[in-house]
């Protein structure tokens, strides 16, 4: 049995050009999932699916095989579960010539840098500890953005609640205190690990990440995110240098 990761990521983002190389500690934003998973205890390999040669170009220089994704799911409306089920395809006829099976799959993205080695290996004991866990997925805290604080402007141009609050079981005891609701727990999509049953059956999965499958584990995390605008930058360098990074030099010693 193998454990490989797969990064996916392409070329030609609208909403923040080249955000997966764009520097960020002197290092491509998408080097640290590349390096997370290089410094696992239990991934084996590392494959990238991309459209971009650039991203290719970086993803190969960390020791990445190479999936060249086909055009369909290069497009703004390609979902992200279709290229990792594209991936999984890829690596699953890739191993089973060399007569290998694969245990888990560590999903990453070229836009998530918040993810260490540690938290991939965490996920990966889980898993193993819980045969009836379909993935274990890192989640970060945000109570700030509990759903009785979500807001949509209506047709006449006023704010509604997003989520109306006749569907609460108790609407009456609804506060505006952040913390009034528990703990708010986002899927920070740095790091997803799957059964291979959640990508061979993605109808199975819960929306709006289908390839979770449906019991999820928690990888608890913090200030996890993957990037889509600029002003998340400043948070992601904070995040990364709390867990030890420091800006690189020219040397790039990070890579092979």
């Amino acid at each position: 049995m193998t454990i490989p990761a797969l990064l996916i990521g392409r070329g030609g983002s609208r909403g923040l050009p080249g955000k997966n190389t764009m520097r960020v500690l002197g290092r491509p934003l998408m080097a640290y999932p590349l390096m997370a998973a290089r410094q696992c205890r239990y991934v084996d390999n590392i494959y990238i699916s991309s459209d971009s040669s650039e991203i290719i170009s970086i993803g190969e220089q960390y020791g990445a095989i190479t999936i060249q994704r086909p055009p369909e799911l290069c497009t703004i409306e390609a979902l992200g579960e279709d290229a990792f089920r594209h991936g999984y395809k890829v690596i699953l006829d890739h191993l089973e010539t060399q007569g290998e099976k694969i245990e888990f799959l560590v999903l990453l993205m070229a836009n998530a840098a918040t993810i260490t080695s540690d938290l991939i290996d965490k996920g990966i004991e889980m898993l193993r500890a819980d045969p009836n866990m379909d993935s274990a997925v890192t989640v970060s805290k945000y109570n700030m953005w509990s759903p009785i604080r979500a807001r949509k402007i209506n047709d006449s141009g006023y704010l509604d609640p997003f989520i109306p609050f006749e569907a609460y079981s108790k609407p009456d005891k609804l506060s505006c205190d952040r913390d009034s609701q528990g703990d708010i727990l986002f899927a920070d999509m740095g790091v997803s690990i799957v059964r291979p049953h959640c990508l061979e059956n993605l109808d199975f999965g819960l929306l709006p990440q289908k390839w979770m499958g449906q019991k999820i584990g928690a990888i608890t995390s913090w200030g996890g995110c993957d990037v889509d605008y600029e002003w998340q930058i400043a948070g992601v360098e904070y995040w990364l240098q709390k867990h030890g990074f420091e800006a690189a030099d020219d040397s790039d010693e990070d890579i092979e």
